[in-house]
């Protein structure tokens, strides 16, 4: 896909604020330091559009990225390391819960995992809650180029093993730095697009 206007549309905290022209929306969830706006930078051939930052965590809003009038980017807050209050963690969680269950424009939900680590416990209480969410699905283990060449199919693998064990669902490596696996991803973007 070539991309020529991508644009951030608005953050939103509830659902008056959510965009209502009815394009599809593609949904990137992962814990707070996973890359997720790295991925939407490097997706988009632009350095800054999303907003990448130090301090894990301080996303706390969706924020709707509008590619070309075709559909939406819609980066949710991240999870595990943010110095939220219990009672803050609980707002978000709940806004979440309700756009994940309610927002009938989500037609994929890309999973961002960091391929050096095996998936944490926050990472499955997720994985669990997008499964049963019934929404379409894939898992991007980011950051390949943080290990070798010839390790990152494995470690895709291993991932798949630990999180999907009935590989039902689509896995592959992707980095910013190494934009070769960007195609891999557009064509499953497209196909969802698509449908």
């Amino acid at each position: 896909m070539i991309v020529k206007n991508p644009k951030f549309e608005i953050s939103a905290v509830n659902p008056n604020q959510y965009p209502s022209n009815g394009l599809p929306e593609i949904v990137l969830v992962g814990k707070s330091n996973v890359g997720k706006s790295s991925f939407i930078n490097t997706m988009l051939n632009r350095k800054k559009l999303a907003r990448t930052s130090s301090e894990p965590g301080k996303t706390r809003q969706l924020n709707f990225y509008n590619i070309d009038n075709l559909f939406y980017f819609v980066d949710l807050p991240g999870y595990g390391y943010s110095k939220m209050s219990k009672q803050e963690q609980i707002k978000v969680g709940e806004f979440i819960e309700h756009y994940l269950s309610n927002r009938s424009e989500i037609c994929l939900i890309i999973f961002l995992v960091d391929i050096r680590h095996e998936p944490t416990s926050n990472d499955f209480l997720m994985y669990d809650y997008v499964i049963k969410s019934g929404l379409p699905c894939i898992i991007l283990a980011n950051k390949a180029d943080k290990i070798a060449k010839t390790k990152v199919n494995d470690c895709v693998k291993n991932i798949q093993k630990i999180l999907n064990p009935i590989g039902d669902i689509t896995s592959l490596p992707f980095s910013s730095e190494r934009k070769i696996y960007s195609d891999d991803v557009w064509n499953i973007i497209d196909s969802y697009l698509e449908k």
